[in-house]
């Protein structure tokens, strides 16, 4: 069996920020030499997201606002987690609904994906550096 272990940094210069990570995933199944398998995509922190859907511009401003209307960053003391000094309580309830991690199969040496099909790393609380997880096993 193969396997290849990645991490990904991003550091997004806002709050909140959708980042296709598709190609960059691609390019990890072509790096690993797996043609059958499974391609693990692991967000590693609490106020970030993994999740898979449509590169739509209007889709994703939806997911913004619909994200905010769950789970408002204002006003910051409406949650009891900001009274520790924190003021991204949001951020952990929007990665709650969005998800950690997706698993995709890999089919002869490529992504397995269904149409329209992405990967996206969605950042709740930038500004600072974070660590997605891939990893990849098969034959």
């Amino acid at each position: 069996m193969k396997s290849l272990t990645e991490y990904l940094i991003f550091e997004v210069k806002t709050r909140r920020a959708f980042v296709n990570i598709t190609n960059g995933i691609r390019n990890l199944v072509t790096k690993s030499n797996v043609q059958e398998g499974l391609c693990l995509v692991n967000d590693m922190h609490i106020t970030a997201s993994v999740f898979i859907n449509d590169n739509e511009g209007g889709l994703l401003h939806d997911y913004e606002k619909w994200l905010e209307r769950l789970a408002p960053h204002e006003p910051t003391d409406q949650y009891d987690h900001n009274k520790t000094g924190e003021d991204n309580a949001d951020a952990h309830l929007k990665r709650q609904v969005m998800g950690r991690e997706v698993v995709v199969a890999i089919t002869n040496g490529e992504l397995d994906f269904g149409p329209w099909e992405e990967i996206f790393y969605d950042e709740f609380d930038g500004k600072r550096p974070k660590r997605v997880l891939v990893k990849i096993i098969g034959e």
